[in-house]
């Protein structure tokens, strides 16, 4: 029997000619587990029945939003569309006004929730197919759609083919395999993350519908709830999850069952932070980097080298707006909206996005180094770096900082930046928050902090 990770593996081979077929999802096993629910199993052969279940239900519009917040829902609906032949969409957001923007983009679409899903998995009850796989998939068919979070403007699509998948997968499967700790015959993986975002979807479901990994359908957010899950999953985990979300766990003073490793994206995680979650969980931090347009990419180990590992196959170009992104897997080139600096191995450092350097006084700096700068300082539990949108009277857009520090002055934080910042950059206004409005995946959408500053947005003329 081949295994599902040598199905992985095989499927890329084969791309080719349009019409090829990827390889297959849910392969192997009809016995072992793709969820967990309460730290009970769900076999990949009764999770079949149920996608089948959902299938013959399914609205006949090409386009399906999947909104399931349950993560085993939406599981089910993924590969029900799969079956069906339909694309999935994944919103940005849940909002109404997300969601009808995409369904009207995209029409005719409609919307698949957790009560539709559930309906149909209590009509499969407790029927089990054999053996537990799906039908070939044209490496070239579009299966879901990403897109970006419209931080800068209305959210993009990105679609992404069975064959990009099943190319990133691979290498994201490799890379988990990787990590000597983490040895084992299976692993189970436990995620604060949505699965709508992309690198949701990249670890809690391309993972087990491609690999042979599970997943807890649990997405705890508090130190204690995620205690609570890990101690109820059997075997080698693994917990996915943000930086934002570890800088809780971190601090909250909870023993945590053990884990096999961590696994961290959506933001440059800090050094000192990944430090202290090594030591909390007693466990290795790989970082992964990439994007909704290009997938994972790269990936490092903080604690032990700064610069990041690009994934194998993969050939990474400097241009104008950022890096040209190729690889065999891919449809076509994509650009990642990142500047890269290479080392003479290959290995990369990120110098930012393109939104994200600013320029004053004929000098550039990064607002997310700027912004790592501010969260290293001890006693800042958050902030966010931008640029003003209204200039000063002497014509220049200054530098500002929405900031969660209770327990510090603005003297002393300016005073820490002052000692490691060019004078034009260091921050002209600090705005004091109870917390910023960051979305499921620690992101912040830049009208919404603007928006929600003390007295709105700033004025147009700032503190000196």
């Amino acid at each position: 029997m081949v295994s599902a990770v040598q199905a992985i593996g095989a499927g890329c081979a084969a791309q080719g000619a349009d019409g090829d077929l990827g390889p297959p999802a849910l392969a192997g096993d009809a016995a072992r587990p793709v969820l967990y629910r309460n730290g009970q199993p769900l076999s990949a052969g009764r999770f079949l029945a149920q996608a089948r279940a959902l299938a013959d239900c399914l609205p006949a519009t090409p386009y399906l939003v999947n909104l399931c917040e349950d993560r085993g829902h939406f599981l089910v609906a993924f590969c029900a569309a799969l079956l069906a032949g339909r694309t999935t969409l994944l919103p940005p957001a849940r909002t109404d006004r997300a969601v009808a923007e995409i369904a009207a983009d995209w029409a005719p679409a409609s919307v698949i929730d957790d009560a539709l899903v559930a309906q149909a998995c209590a009509r499969a009850g407790t029927a089990s197919e054999d053996p537990a796989c799906l039908p070939g998939i044209p490496v070239d068919r579009v299966v879901a759609v990403g897109f970006t979070s419209g931080s800068t403007g209305r959210p993009r699509p990105n679609p992404k083919t069975w064959g990009a998948f099943a190319g990133t997968t691979r290498r994201n499967d490799a890379l988990l395999r990787s990590l000597d700790t983490a040895a084992g015959p299976r692993f189970t993986l436990l995620a604060t993350v949505p699965s709508q975002h992309m690198y949701g979807m990249e670890t809690c479901v391309l993972l087990p519908v491609l690999g042979d990994l599970a997943v807890a359908v649990e997405r705890p957010l508090f130190p204690q709830d995620l205690a609570q899950a890990l101690a109820v999953l059997p075997g080698t985990r693994l917990l996915v999850t943000t930086p934002v979300h570890l800088r809780a766990l971190v601090g909250a003073g909870v023993a945590y069952p053990p884990v096999a490793a961590l696994v961290s994206a959506t933001a440059p995680l800090d050094p000192e932070l990944a430090r202290r979650a090594e030591q909390v969980f007693s466990a290795p931090l790989v970082e992964v980097f990439g994007s909704t347009e290009t997938c994972v990419i790269g990936h490092r180990r903080p604690t032990v080298d700064p610069l990041w590992q690009p994934y194998p196959g993969l050939r990474l170009r400097p241009c104008e707006e950022g890096t040209r992104v190729e690889a065999g897997w891919l449809p076509e080139p994509v650009l990642l909206q990142d500047h890269l600096c290479f080392a003479d191995d290959g290995r990369f450092q990120v110098v930012g996005r393109c939104q994200d350097m600013v320029e004053i006084a004929g000098k550039r700096a990064s607002l997310g180094d700027i912004t790592r700068r501010l969260l290293a300082i001890p006693g800042v539990e958050d902030a966010a770096v931008f640029q003003s949108p209204h200039a000063d009277g002497a014509g220049v857009h200054r530098i500002e900082v929405a900031l969660v520090a209770a327990g510090l002055s603005d003297a002393e934080v300016l005073a820490e930046l002052r000692a490691s910042l060019d004078p034009v950059f260091v921050p002209r206004r600090l705005h004091r928050l109870a917390s910023l409005p960051r979305n499921e995946t620690g992101k912040l959408c830049r009208d919404a902090l603007l928006s929600g500053l003390p007295g709105g947005p700033p004025p147009a003329t700032l503190a000196t």
